[in-house]
Order: C-alpha cells, then sequence, then structure tokens
C-alpha cells in the first residue's frame, strides 16, 4: 500500500483538484492519504480544526466517495518545514501539491510553497494543475 501526503491550503479548487488527481492515480485499498493543512505561523485564531476547512472537508468527500482511506493531519509553523518534515515521519511514498499561478515577479517576492516542498524533499512531488474559474481554464 502506497502512502501519501497531500498538502492542502484553504482553496477548494486545489484541494478537489488533488484529490481527484490521487483517485485517478489509485485504486481503493492501494492507497492510504495523509491530509495535511498547515495553519501557518500565526497561531490559529478560530481555534479551527483541520477537519473543520471547506477545502479539507470537499477533498475528504471525494476521498470516501472512492474509498481511498484518509487521516487528518495538521500543523502549525512554515508550510514547507511542515509539508517536508510529516513526510518523513509518516514515511510517505510521495507528497502531492497543488500550485497556483504566480508571475515569475510573484515567486521571487513572496516565494513558493510548492518550488521550496520540491527543491528541500528528497521524496517524489506530484504537482496538480488546477482548473480556476478566474484564468478561464
Amino acid at each position: 500500500m502506497k502512502r501519501l501526503l497531500l498538502a492542502v491550503d484553504r482553496n477548494e479548487d486545489r484541494a478537489v483538484a488533488q484529490a481527484e488527481t490521487v483517485i485517478d492515480l489509485f485504486d481503493a485499498g492501494e492507497a492510504i492519504v495523509h491530509l495535511l493543512h498547515v495553519f501557518g505561523d500565526e497561531p490559529n485564531p478560530r481555534g479551527l480544526g483541520v477537519h473543520q476547512l471547506s477545502a479539507v472537508r470537499k477533498a475528504v468527500d471525494r476521498f470516501e466517495a472512492a474509498g481511498i482511506e484518509v487521516e487528518l493531519e495538521e500543523e502549525s509553523g512554515d508550510p514547507t518545514t511542515a509539508i517536508v518534515e510529516l513526510g518523513e515521519k509518516r514515511d510517505v511514498d510521495l507528497i502531492c501539491i497543488a500550485g497556483r499561478k504566480r508571475s515569475p515577479a510573484g515567486k521571487l517576492v513572496f516565494g513558493s510553497v510548492s518550488q521550496e516542498v520540491l527543491l528541500t524533499t528528497e521524496r517524489p512531488v506530484l504537482t496538480c494543475p488546477v482548473k480556476s474559474h478566474e484564468d478561464g481554464n
């Protein structure tokens, strides 16, 4: 059985795209998904748990419908560090992330968690394209 780490933010379109990509690649019983949300460096102001985020719920619904086992994970701190460290801790076979469209200048100024994960981890990383209503895709 493959162990996958699916790192999601609060964007529902990205979380659903990631879930659907994993479902397309793995059948029920072939994989267990560790679905991770990182709340960031600041304390979680609303006290929300990962299970309360709509993006997480939508991804979980997709996995449950496909019969793929999901374990919810939440961390605080730097997203890149949290993703890479949990990947090591859970000994995952694959990290699944979804990027967002940014200009080269935007990536330079704001950084990119996806880019940092790709450069930091020694584990395979799957990046999922996202069809956004905003960009016409």
